[in-house]
């Protein structure tokens, strides 16, 4: 029990979330099964400089998520649960760090520090996307280390804090390219603006204005040729295409591009609020915020130093993605750990625990009852396989924070936080079902493996993203057909015996020719997966079109 006792809650909250979705949830295409792909065609081609994606030399992403699924599968063997961790590991290292930061900022203020890292867990946007096999779970950990670097170095004046930062600079570049710079240099730049304000900072600075840039620059400039070791080895060998797009296409092109796929400026700043839940919500945050001049604070200066650039150079691009910002959320987390901490001696009000009980009955009555309301709204297909009675235990955590959401402010978080990892649990048991049955591609994966070790041809009608490369273990390139009549003839000419996997919606009414039968149908989504002979396309050439 004492062992159990000094296990901090963002913890649990972190393993709840995260081994719901390792042991309940498929890898998801088309996502997570790309970057699964890319590693595991890194660990048959034995090549770690350039990724690879179905035979073809992948520069969207840089290489350091391939690399760590490949040292782990040099340790435990190639499985599936290892690359699904890596990005969720980066996630309870960048907890870690964020509660580190707090105490960079804040001394004398242990009560932030404890809250800090629980409340960015129990954050919704953080809880569900720490589960996920993406890059920006990576970068978060980067930003939060080169920080902590940055206000060490302004409290100490010594280098090691600008060693700590060029490293954090280097490996974020290395898990998702130079976007980790709009992330960190901000604050450094602004740093004579938050420095001096900070909590036991220096009267005056320990090192003056221009050494300050200076070294920032070096900093920089440290981090850039840590990538670079990397980058220049692998833009000889990918080739000029390769090289023009690792160090053009996934920074300043990348950028120009976005300009085509438009969301409104204000879109940031609509959706930040509801995936802060269900800390936005309670009403002891907002008695805290009553009355606080926390500008004056340097920390605090430091909090808008860093999120804000960042939110608005990523609001004024149209191509948004709400992950673009997630490094931010801890910088949200640490802001309103400030202010619960400043509140904690204050005693909880009854609506404080109504509130957050709302919320989660809500959500809970939400599981249990909507699946049972047909014709509410055009639901897809594979909505009626949803299990609805997990709903209950999110009844069972409405009742635990209306007991417990108006107590001791660190019982209280505790609470609202295993509440927010629960109901991450709750959707994936709920939805076991659903994504065995709509979103789990291993029994085609390996159906298409089974017809490649008969030394068939395997091609993919319409674009392919190698979603069934590792999950079927397959150990060649599957060709893309229907996007050229000449690549598909040669194909369908080369491979006679060949298996095509085609796509057909589950509304459209199918009415295929006598002669020609699938080889096989399975389902992802609202789509049928169907297995043609390659050669009955050149008797039906459309018969694969799924228009």
């Amino acid at each position: 029990m004492s062992f159990l006792s000094r296990i901090p809650v963002w913890f649990l909250c972190w393993g709840v979330a995260v081994l719901a979705a390792l042991v309940i949830r498929p890898p998801l295409p088309v996502d997570e099964t790309r970057y699964l792909a890319v590693a595991w065609e890194m660990w048959q081609r034995g090549d770690f400089i350039v990724p690879y994606l179905n035979g073809e030399a992948y520069h969207h992403k840089p290489p350091l998520l391939f690399w760590l699924m490949n040292a782990g599968w040099s340790v435990f063997g190639v499985n599936d649960w290892w690359p699904r961790l890596v990005a969720p590991l980066f996630a309870l290292v960048a907890l870690w760090w964020t509660q580190r930061l707090s105490v960079l900022l804040w001394p004398d203020d242990a009560a932030a520090a404890k809250l800090a890292p629980v409340i960015l867990v129990g954050a919704a946007f953080w809880a569900v996307f720490q589960t996920l096999t993406m890059f920006d779970m990576m970068l978060a950990a980067c930003t939060l280390i080169g920080l902590c670097g940055i206000v060490q170095t302004w409290r100490d004046g010594g280098l090691g804090g600008w060693i700590v930062t060029a490293l954090a600079i280097g490996i974020g570049v290395l898990a998702k390219g130079p976007a980790i710079l709009l992330h960190i240099v901000p604050v450094a730049l602004l740093a004579p603006w938050w420095g001096p304000a900070l909590s036991g900072a220096p009267d005056r600075p320990l090192v003056s204005t221009r050494r300050w840039y200076f070294r920032l620059v070096m900093s920089v400039m440290l981090g850039a040729a840590l990538a670079l070791l990397w980058a220049i080895p692998a833009g000889i060998r990918g080739g000029e295409e390769y090289r023009n797009m690792i160090f053009w296409g996934q920074s300043a092109g990348r950028i120009v591009q976005s300009f085509d796929h438009a969301r409104p400026i204000w879109w940031y700043l609509v959706l930040i609020p509801p995936l802060l839940l269900p800390w936005i919500i309670w009403p002891r945050l907002w008695r805290g915020i009553k009355g606080s001049l926390m500008i004056s604070d340097g920390a605090v200066r430091l909090l808008a130093a860093w999120a804000l650039p960042a939110l608005f150079i990523f609001s004024i691009i149209s191509g948004k993605q709400l992950h673009y910002l997630l490094p931010e959320f801890a910088a949200f987390a640490l802001l309103l750990a400030r202010i619960l901490s400043k509140s904690a001696d204050l005693p909880g009000r009854r609506s404080d625990g109504v509130v957050i009980a709302a919320l989660f009955a809500f959500l809970g009555l939400v599981v249990l009852l909507l699946p049972h309301q047909p014709g509410l709204f055009r639901e897809p297909a594979w909505f009626v396989h949803v299990d609805t009675y997990w709903g209950a235990l999110l009844l069972v955590a409405a009742v635990a924070c209306w007991i417990f959401a108006k107590r001791d402010i660190f019982k209280s978080a505790g609470v609202l936080a295993l509440s927010m990892s629960l109901l991450v649990a709750v959707v994936h048991l709920s939805a076991r079902d659903v994504l065995s049955f709509a979103y789990d591609l291993r029994p085609i994966a390996q159906a298409l493996k089974a017809h490649e070790d008969e030394g068939l041809g395997l091609g993919n009608f319409g674009m392919y993203h190698g979603q069934y490369q590792f999950l079927g273990r397959l150990e060649r390139p599957m060709a893309q057909l229907g996007l050229s009549k000449k690549a598909t003839d040669a194909f369908v000419a080369a491979h006679p015996d060949g298996i095509v996997v085609a796509y057909y919606h589950v509304r459209r009414k199918l009415d295929f020719p006598d002669d020609a039968q699938p080889i096989a149908t399975y389902r992802f989504r609202d789509y049928r997966v169907v297995f043609w002979r390659a050669g009955l396309l050149t008797k039906y050439p459309n018969l694969a079109d799924r228009s």
